[in-house]
């Protein structure tokens, strides 16, 4: 596949080679020896006469990739864009013989655009690392061998192997071995992170220390690699609005430049007597490169490109330029609770159990009835009922499984029709119950309609939660927001730890997005947008809706692919860093634009009044195009957190 992205202006099919990735690596060996060979044919058409056909060579040498691209933009209809300036710049000065400024016109255009192409590649070193996490043989296990396979032709189920010092090339659950991998790459976590039996070790972790056996969970195109490839090449693709901006800018500045040109070329000669043709025809081209949008088009995407990047390195992936517009723009901060807020990492705190029951039964009937479920809580049951040496509920004791989102689960265990879930699925199975306040999970154990016990499930708050908010509200979001299926109480306590005042508990996925939507609206009409954070399937809905939605690296694989903003490594610190860093880019880019255009402003004015030449021109058009190219480079890293 073709390393290669979309132009990033559509109305300069050209600076697609210096924001997007390019299919023939950039060398700076190359760029010399051009220059090089043009600066020789120069040299000597000042030296030699006749010297046109030597300045044609050097013209010719570094301006024939702009005057052919120009020619493709037209014939496809793109007529008005930087290339067609210079293009018709740097022809009009040769036809009325500046050989000499035609070709600088052109060497310099050329010299701009090699460095700010070997500055992009720079940024774009990071997100080539990602997509550089996926081995391209695996180890499978075949009739009691080990084969070297294509990762393609594996399956989920498959058995594989990862020796030491090398990647794993698929998603799977250790069955065997135990020792460090380096995840950094995939997650931005830059210790090394123990893996054992059971544990999941990703496609791109690479193993320091032992080797792993494995079960493969997913195909390789379905690998957290492959998905996180997946997410920088659609980011790559996407275009911020201050792009999009650029490129209406462009579309309607270019003609206008065009028509200015033409009148002082042509008006003056034939209104005022003794006026000549030639003299205006010079400063119109003057114009014409002074105009050129380059310094533009090229410094306010890269700006953005280059925010990417920096994020990219810290395990911050984002799917496209756009975010970063939305995210600096961020008021309201809403987040989902289990395993967002929370690590998920549940227990069992306490059993309670009504006349007729006892603690171990209700235990032992909640672990069979959860034994399908994924649920984080469902787990902690299963756990704790291994630990009290009771079944962990295996998949076989249940049967008629019903699992209602943001309710629980019911099911047949045995002869028995066992409820699990909150005071919700009491009510759906119809079963007599009082109201109980726990500051907890409370999950309610029914037995054919009849209420058996309770058990109480604790999650604790991830470590940066607290400091992570509060970073949030220094960076002016006005609301802080959680939104969860959990009790009240339970909500209310996490509330309380972490710094939120404003909540909603017991709603299920429409309710959350109903709740959503409200903020949103809200936001709005304050200028501002609305992130949600949320890492589970139920979050789903939540995700698309809100401005940004942002997923969890740890969550499930139908929020990463919904989210507009990925956090890897599962650290909540990571939010504020990226809504800094959003609007540090942005920062960037608004001044690349007013720098392009200020210190064109005033070189415009001096090439009418004909006191800039063409020699002026092309250092005010390229100097300014460096000077944006290197101030968007900044965008690449913040350096004063807050």
């Amino acid at each position: 596949m073709e390393d290669r992205l979309e132009p990033a202006c559509a109305a300069c099919e050209g600076s697609a080679d210096r924001v997007a990735w390019s299919a023939r690596p950039f060398t700076w060996a190359r760029e010399l020896a051009v220059l090089g060979a043009a600066a020789l044919a120069f040299g000597l058409g000042l030296l030699i006469r006749p010297s046109l056909p030597f300045f044609a060579a050097a013209y010719l040498i570094v301006g024939a990739p702009v005057l052919v691209k120009a020619a493709r933009a037209i014939a496809k209809g793109r007529v008005f864009n930087e290339l067609f300036l210079m293009s018709i710049a740097s022809l009009g000065a040769m036809a009325i013989g500046h050989y000499e400024e035609a070709v600088a016109v052109m060497a310099f255009f050329r010299l701009g655009e090699a460095l700010q192409e070997a500055a992009g590649e720079k940024s774009r070193d990071s997100v080539r690392a990602l997509l550089a996490l996926r081995p391209g043989l695996v180890r499978l296990s075949r009739d009691g061998n080990w084969v070297l396979e294509d990762p393609a032709v594996a399956s989920a189920g498959e058995i594989f192997l990862v020796m030491a010092g090398e990647r794993a090339a698929l998603d799977g659950e250790i069955l065997e071995g135990e020792g460090f991998v380096d995840a950094s790459t995939l997650t931005g976590e830059s210790l090394p992170v123990s893996l054992g039996p059971g544990s999941e070790l990703l496609a791109g972790n690479l193993s320091l220390d032992a080797s792993f056996t494995a079960r493969a969970l997913r195909p390789a195109a379905q690998s957290a690699a492959a998905r996180i490839a997946g997410l920088v090449e659609e980011a790559a693709r996407s275009k911020a609005k201050g792009e999009r901006m650029v490129s209406r800018i462009a579309a309607v500045y270019t003609p206008i430049v065009v028509a200015a040109a033409a009148l002082v070329a042509f008006v003056p000669p034939l209104a005022v007597a003794g006026q000549s043709l030639s003299a205006w025809g010079y400063r119109a081209l003057v114009l014409l490169v002074v105009s050129c949008p380059c310094a533009l088009v090229l410094s306010v995407p890269l700006a953005y490109f280059c925010g990417m990047g920096g994020m990219a390195r810290r395990g911050i992936l984002v799917k496209g330029a756009c975010v970063l517009d939305s995210l600096a723009r961020a008021r309201a901060v809403v987040f989902d609770k289990t395993g967002t807020l929370t690590a998920g990492n549940f227990r069992l705190a306490a059993i309670e159990s009504e006349p007729g029951f006892g603690n171990v039964e209700v235990l032992a009937l909640a672990a069979a009835a959860e034994s399908r479920s994924r649920h984080p809580v469902a787990a902690a049951i299963r756990e704790a009922a291994a630990e009290r040496g009771l079944s962990p509920g295996v998949e076989d004791e249940a049967s008629e499984v019903r699992e209602l989102p943001g309710a629980g689960v019911a099911a047949t265990v045995g002869a028995r029709r066992i409820a699990a879930g909150n005071d919700r699925l009491l009510h759906l199975e119809g079963v007599p119950h009082f109201s109980c306040s726990s500051e907890g999970t409370v999950v309610n154990v029914a037995v054919d309609g009849a209420l058996a016990g309770r058990l109480l499930v604790a999650d604790e708050p991830r470590p940066d939660a607290k400091t992570s908010l509060a970073r949030l509200k220094r960076l002016g979001a006005a609301r802080i927001v959680m939104l969860t299926g959990d009790s009240e109480a339970a909500a209310e306590r996490l509330a309380r730890r972490v710094g939120i005042d404003e909540w909603a508990a017991g709603l299920l996925p429409e309710g959350k997005l109903e709740r959503l939507e409200a903020v949103v609206r809200e936001t709005a009409a304050a200028d501002g947008t609305t992130v949600f954070v949320g890492d589970g399937v139920n979050d789903s809905p939540a995700l698309a809706r809100a401005d940004v939605g942002v997923a969890m690296g740890s969550g499930s694989d139908v929020a990463v692919e919904g989210a507009d903003l990925v956090l890897m490594s599962g650290e909540l610190s990571r939010l504020p860093e990226a809504i800094e860093r959003a609007r540090h880019s942005r920062r960037v880019a608004l001044e690349c634009a007013l720098i392009a255009m200020g210190v064109k402003a005033v070189f415009l004015a001096l090439g009418a009044a004909g006191i800039a030449g063409m020699w002026e021109a092309v250092a005010a058009d390229s100097g300014v195009a460096l000077l944006a190219v290197a101030n968007a480079l900044r965008a690449r890293s913040v350096r004063a957190p807050v």
